[in-house]
Order: structure tokens, then C-alpha cells, then sequence
């Protein structure tokens, strides 16, 4: 459906098409983990039960699709007609997934796993058509293009973060994606997340804080001395 809708298979890829398949692709992967989500969220509340950390999980899952839309169109403004056609895809697939997933979850996990598969291997030919771009063409300009503003904080790419390190970090977070909701679809409906364990993000908190805290530190003392 979105390499239809983006033309993606026909001629030569161009920025146009990577924005056009891009934008539209994360319009519709972000819907999974927030489907996911919510469910969760009310089935823990029916149960009176907690959910194992599954839905801070898929809650980050979906943001994350999120950001790589946020990010896209700070590089293009869609038109009319393709937010229409985001809008169809969204109620089509939203209705259908919302549906499986409360029949099969393990199902749906499988599939989005094969999904993120798909993505990976776009924004791998993404980064392959910009590696081959001859010198001064319009991909090979845009390769080294400065990246929007929104994408070096959400990714750390610091300031001279360009498009490509973009479609890296992107193609990366799609790994991830796959490799979680393929991991959790042989997971048993009880059990603990075995991918999030609150302990360590927030262990990762501390370390980070500290680290801030004694380079502050150095950096005071060396603004004394000088």
C-alpha cells in the first residue's frame, strides 16, 4: 500500500519519493505500539492488575514512530492530497490492527516485527542511493544537508548532525522495533517484560547524572584556574 502510494517502485529514487515514503510510512507504523498500549492500559485496569512494564514499552514504541514523522516534515510539507491519503491508510489499517490485536496479539506482534523489516530495508536503500549519488546531484547534496533541528535533540546527532545520520538513527530505531515486537510475540500474557526493566533505565538515570554533575564540576574548576 505505501509503496503504491508513494510511487516508490517506479524510476529512480529521488528526495521526493524518500520524503514522500518516508512521511507516510510513520504515519502508519506509529499506530501499532499506541494500539498495543492502549488495550493494555484498560485490560490492566480491568484486572486491577499491573501490565509487567509491556505498555511503557509500546507507549515508547509509538512515540519514537512519532519523532521520524516530526522530523520528515520539518524536511517536507505534505499537500492536500496526501494527507487524505494518510487519513484513509490510518482509519483502514488503525481498524484492522485494533481488531487482530484484540483477538491475537502474538499475531500482531509477529506481523509488525515482519513491518519493521520492510522498514529496514527501506531506509537501507535510502542510505545505499545516497552513498551511490554521483557528486552533485541532488541526493548527494541532501546526504550532507544539515538535519532539522528536532532530530539532533531527540538523537544527540550534535550540531553538525546531516540527513544521512538521520536516516541512520531511523533505520536503527526500525531495527529495534523488529527485533522487540518479534521477542515479545512468543511471551506469555502474564509475564513480566523481559525487554524493560524499570531497574535499569533508571540505574541509566543515575550514572548520566553524575557524569553531568562531574563535568560541571571540572568545568568550574577549570574556569577558576583560568
Amino acid at each position: 500500500m505505501c509503496s503504491i502510494a508513494t510511487l516508490w517502485n517506479i524510476g529512480s529514487v529521488t528526495k521526493e519519493k524518500i520524503l514522500n515514503r518516508a512521511i507516510f510510512l510513520e504515519t502508519i507504523a506509529a499506530i501499532p505500539g499506541m494500539v498495543a498500549a492502549i488495550i493494555r492500559h484498560f485490560r490492566s485496569l480491568r484486572n486491577m492488575a499491573r501490565d509487567g512494564g509491556m505498555l511503557n514499552m509500546f507507549l515508547e514504541e509509538a512515540n519514537n514512530e512519532r519523532m521520524h514523522l516530526l522530523t520528515f516534515i520539518r524536511m517536507k510539507e505534505p499537500g492536500y492530497l496526501f494527507r487524505v491519503a494518510v487519513v484513509g491508510a490510518q482509519f483502514g489499517f488503525g481498524s484492522f490492527f485494533l481488531t487482530a490485536y484484540m483477538l491475537n496479539p502474538t499475531w500482531c506482534h509477529r506481523f509488525v516485527g515482519y513491518i519493521e523489516e520492510e522498514a529496514c530495508h527501506t531506509y537501507t536503500k535510502i542510505l545505499k542511493e545516497m552513498d551511490n549519488a554521483p557528486s552533485g546531484s541532488e541526493l548527494a547534496k541532501w546526504k550532507i544537508a544539515d538535519a532539522p533541528k528536532i532530530s539532533k535533540g531527540y538523537w544527540h546527532l550534535g550540531e553538525h548532525g546531516t540527513v544521512y545520520d538521520v536516516m541512520k538513527a531511523v533505520r536503527a530505531d526500525e531495527a529495534e522495533h523488529r527485533d522487540v515486537n518479534h521477542a515479545v510475540s512468543g511471551v506469555p500474557e502474564d509475564t513480566v517484560n523481559p525487554l524493560y526493566d524499570p531497574r535499569v533505565k533508571l540505574d541509566g538515570m543515575l550514572k548520566k547524572y553524575v557524569k553531568d554533575i562531574m563535568e560541571k564540576e571540572a568545568s568550574n574548576k577549570q574556569a577558576r584556574v583560568a
